[in-house]
């Protein structure tokens, strides 16, 4: 008490309450309320989304940080612009929802199997030492158990606000923070349940009934998100894909619908939203349209407007005001910085993470935002804690949220990349650099136009849609070339949708191979890619007289494609591999154009080694080097037969064709042919490269690809 007193005297006495009391009475005297006109509220949000996140980067500092300080400038316990009405809750609200879906949508079921053990060592730990390091403290400070309790667990918990700085630096994908995401949906699930123990035991109903109820109910609720929300989007996806629109709109009914259910159940919603994202990620690459227009409405909008109104609930003056607020503040703010960078650190040694990456998933897993002030809240309303733990819990809030971001920025960047992303050993290949696609029906051109756009924003190249019109019968008609720039737009809208790099190509020329060929000197292409309508017919080549002839003439790699759906909705990426001496040409390209693809589409890697010889089943030096993560599948037989029986109708069946002559023509069609014929439903890339051309020139030694010579790699073909 001496304490307390002593401290209220100081503060008393000290000029900082005086003047900040007269700034704000002398603001209060120009401005007599918040603003009221729904123009000029949201003129004052955006403003702020627009020049807190500038100017607080040209001062070293984390955006994010910059919107919460104008929160809490403009919001009713600052200036009082604005007030925190029942509009800004509703934008917050969606925003944290927002959040917590894109944290999902990161995170693949995949990605939290091959992390488990971190995921689940990290959210226990997390929520361990809080519980027993807050709740002690609490204790200390004279709290009775279940308010002790309660607010251990408000320090349990956390939100991921930083999310946006991982984005930023390019390390959404390192396993150390898989495992915090993995972490973090158990540390708050945790947390909400002892929040619902508490409030239970406060309300004297914590009986059976409750627990029969909450448990299974928790469990059902994960496996129907899990299981139902993949096949209902898969089906939607497929009936509909065509339309962007639709799409967005399936995805913010899955997010709400399923948040709503979770609220439903006593559940927090972010974990509904949480679960909704891990459940839809292998639908919605990373580089799609339909992710890019996710991210951005997300990211420039609702998560804004989350951060902004977290602002407006701190209240500067209270710690002033309520000495008592700053002692609680203290001791909250201590317990939960220790207990969180103990549970960081302790991981780290454990799962042997560098400093640098634990002090990263620190700075991520210590925020806390308004899922810990509805707790907190709660707790009020049943008078639990009084309004100096309210007040104590929000400085915590505030000053977690400035140093969430700044922490996850400055180690962030630090962070030994070789444990941030399984980065391809073949990145720098530049077969991705300026990929042409020839467009001639804008109705069937999506799906081949997904494949590459993925293909040349992974590679960060550049897509070259062709269309090309032909003078061999005469002049060419006006409504042929309004037909040719129709095309053309429809092909730059989708890229744009990506946001990747786009040079349409509207060309005039004797025929088509021609003109394609032309195009693809004159343009210094890397990469062709055609489509094929997947009708195969044994009096005919497999693709078609152009396609046959392009293939024989173009010095760059081609990619023959049969799309029967979207390539979002793959379920497995299967290479197949004949056992040979060496890897041709097209062999590595085919094996890095498998890793590629299954990593964007966050689906696993099959590799099909078929052995047509007995003799054949001794190990070569290549296999060495196929990826860790691939599943390996040895077959002996003929390559038609095994290849037939081992893919299904949702995989991708990647295929490199084979050197020599075939009827005076390259034997492209033999294979392929016969398998298209038996899968006539499996979506087919076939992998064709030539003898010269770029693609050509790697030869995989070890676990890298490696530039030769040109003579030695034609050499090398068996």
């Amino acid at each position: 008490m001496a304490l307390m007193s002593y401290v209220s005297g100081l503060l008393s006495s000290n000029s900082v309450l005086g003047f900040l009391s007269s700034f704000r009475n002398a603001f209060d005297i120009v401005n007599r309320g918040p603003i009221e006109d729904p123009v000029t509220v949201f003129l004052v949000i955006v403003g702020i989304m627009l020049i807190a996140p500038l100017l607080f980067e040209r001062l070293k500092l984390p955006g994010i940080v910059g919107l919460i300080l104008a929160g809490v400038v403009v919001g009713p316990h600052g200036l009082g612009l604005l007030e925190r009405d029942e509009t800004i809750v509703l934008l917050g609200t969606v925003g944290l929802l927002f959040l917590m879906f894109l944290g999902g949508l990161e995170t693949s079921l995949d990605d939290l199997k091959k992390n488990a053990g971190p995921a689940l060592s990290f959210g226990f730990i997390t929520f361990l030492l809080p519980m027993v390091m807050g709740t002690g403290a609490m204790m200390l400070a004279g709290y009775g158990l279940l308010a002790a309790v309660l607010v251990a667990s408000c320090l349990a918990s956390h939100t991921l606000i930083a999310l946006p700085v991982l984005s930023k630096l390019g390390i959404m994908k390192a396993p150390p923070v898989t495992a915090t995401l993995g972490g973090t949906l158990i540390t708050n699930v945790l947390a909400l349940l002892v929040l619902a123990v508490v409030v239970k035991a406060q309300e004297g109903d914590l009986t059976l009934n409750f627990w029969l109820f909450l448990i299974p109910s928790l469990i059902i609720f994960t496996f129907m998100t899990l299981w139902g929300i993949p096949r209902l989007g898969r089906w939607f996806f497929i009936k509909f894909g065509h339309d962007e629109g639709a799409e967005f709109g399936f995805v913010l009914v899955a997010l709400f619908v399923v948040s709503y259910i979770a609220g439903l159940i006593e559940i927090e919603p972010i974990v509904g939203a949480f679960l909704v994202g891990v459940a839809i990620t292998q639908q919605i690459p990373s580089l799609s349209p339909l992710m890019n227009r996710i991210q951005f409405i997300g990211n420039t909008l609702f998560v804004p407007f989350f951060l902004i109104s977290v602002g407006m609930l701190v209240d500067p003056l209270i710690l002033f005001r309520e000495p008592r607020s700053l002692l609680i503040a203290g001791v909250i703010i201590g317990a939960e910085l220790l207990s969180k960078f103990l549970a960081a650190w302790g991981t780290g040694k454990i799962f042997k993470w560098p400093f640098n990456t634990s002090v990263t998933v620190f700075g991520l897993s210590v925020a806390q935002a308004a899922s810990t002030l509805a707790a907190v809240t709660v707790a009020f309303n049943l008078d639990i804690v009084d309004e100096a733990t309210v007040n104590g819990v929000i400085v915590m809030i505030l000053v977690s949220c400035i140093l969430s971001p700044w922490v996850t920025e400055r180690w962030g960047s630090r962070m030994d990349m070789t444990t941030a992303t399984a980065a391809s050993d073949d990145s720098d290949m530049d077969w991705g650099k300026r990929i042409l696609i020839p467009v001639s029906n804008p109705e069937t051109e999506n799906n081949l136009l997904s494949l590459a756009v993925l293909l040349s924003k992974r590679m960060k190249g550049t897509l070259l849609p062709l269309h090309v019109l032909t003078d061999r019968k005469g002049k060419i008609s006006q409504q042929q070339q309004l037909n040719q720039q129709r095309l053309l737009a429809a092909a730059e809208d989708f890229s744009h949708g990506a946001a990747a790099d786009v040079e349409a190509i509207a060309r005039v020329d004797h025929s088509i191979k021609k003109g394609i060929l032309r195009a693809a000197t004159e343009r210094q292409v890397s990469m062709i890619i055609c489509g094929w309508n997947g009708r195969p017919n044994y009096q005919k080549n497999l693709f078609n007289s152009m396609i046959d002839s392009l293939l024989q003439l173009t010095t760059v790699p081609v990619l023959i494609a049969r799309l029967s759906q979207p390539v979002e909705l793959v379920n497995r990426v299967v290479l197949a591999l004949t056992v040979k001496r060496k890897l041709t040409a097209a062999d590595q390209l085919s094996l890095s154009l498998a890793q590629q693809l299954a990593e964007e589409l966050k689906a696993p890697l099959n590799i099909l080694l078929i052995y047509t010889r007995p003799e054949n089943r001794t190990a070569t030096a290549w296999m060495d080097g196929l990826p860790e993560n691939a599943t390996l599948v040895r077959v002996q037989g003929n390559p038609v037969q095994q290849i037939s029986n081992a893919v299904k109708s949702q995989d991708l069946l990647i295929l490199p064709t084979k050197r020599g002559r075939y009827e005076g023509k390259i034997a492209v069609r033999r294979e392929p042919d016969a398998i298209a014929y038996h899968c006539q439903k499996t979506a087919m890339i076939v992998v064709h490269t030539p003898i010269g051309s770029p693609a050509s020139n790697y030869i995989r030694k070890g676990n890298q690809l490696t530039q030769v010579p040109e003579r030695e790699a034609i050499a090398s073909a068996p």
